[in-house]
């Protein structure tokens, strides 16, 4: 099964194809690298009209920006309350993942009911990035600790937060996320939900060293100690190519063995104005019931 993020207004994927996908950022057209795009293009994507950068792999790793028109070093774009900053960046990304607005409807809706309940629910959110997840969940009416190793994107999840009018209800941690954890078990905190993006490979600011294939699973089972007695969900997104769903069902029914819930677990992706749709990652989300 395959969630679409079919929602957005001011992102489109145009086409997909060679290795490539072209997408609408707002009023400007990037061309990037997609691995999981390993069809044949229906038509010259390079050639598309008002193409403002092309991102180019080298082969000796990484890549560059091809800029073709002008293009301002960044921009914002909205989905639905939230604004986000847009900026080409090293290794073709913008700043944000749009297929995550699947996840983000799913929280924020769990995140919701509880609060019209009368509960405040405290979430973390490991690996945050620049704080897609983080904003979704506090405009939903959570408590959120962002953290994440990389000081720079730490900054651009604050610089999101107040695009979408969030002044607080954010916490921002910059710091391996393993350590922090091992820092909030001793200190007996509690999370009413838990939300983790891990990379297939990274390093903590201390040098410390992550492989998604080694770590997930003790990892999981680690964070799994932090989720209060009635938590709303645990989150696993994964963009590791051939990571399939069924994995992360395992993974989170293995970590969370005893607990009353139920685990979902898909595919994520994006609508294309193609008619298909572009595979994304994978989702494994436990719901407590």
């Amino acid at each position: 099964m395959i969630r679409l993020a079919e929602n957005w207004r001011e992102y489109t994927v145009l086409a997909t194809g060679d290795g490539y996908k072209l997408e609408r950022w707002g009023e400007h057209i990037l061309l990037r690298p997609d691995p999981q795009v390993i069809w044949a293009a229906q038509r010259d994507l390079s050639s598309y009209p008002d193409i403002a950068a092309v991102y180019h792999r080298s082969a000796k790793g990484g890549g560059a920006w091809e800029y073709r028109k002008p293009l301002p070093e960044s921009w914002n774009i909205s989905y639905g309350v939230l604004t986000f900053k847009i900026k080409p960046m090293g290794f073709k990304h913008t700043g944000l993942f749009p297929e995550q607005a699947v996840n983000w409807e799913k929280t924020g809706a769990l995140i919701r009911s509880a609060v019209n309940a009368g509960r405040r629910p405290k979430i973390l959110n490991l690996f945050a990035y620049t704080g897609g997840a983080s904003c979704a969940m506090a405009k939903a009416g959570a408590e959120v600790v962002h953290v994440d190793a990389a000081k720079g994107m730490v900054e651009r999840a604050g610089e999101n937060a107040r695009l979408s009018g969030l002044e607080s209800g954010i916490r921002y941690i910059v710091d391996d996320c393993k350590k922090f954890v091992l820092r909030e078990l001793r200190r007996g905190n509690r999370y009413d939900g838990i939300v983790m993006d891990p990379p297939s490979y990274g390093r903590g600011p201390g040098g410390e060293m992550w492989k998604l294939e080694d770590e997930l699973f003790p990892f999981t089972s680690l964070c799994a100690q932090l989720l209060s007695d009635e938590p709303l969900f645990f989150l696993i997104n994964s963009y590791t190519t051939g990571l399939q769903p069924t994995v992360l069902t395992n993974i989170l029914s293995l970590a969370l063995k005893g607990r009353e819930g139920k685990i979902e677990a898909y595919e994520v992706g994006l609508p294309t104005e193609e008619g298909i749709a572009l595979p994304c990652g994978a989702g494994g989300m436990y719901i407590h019931v």
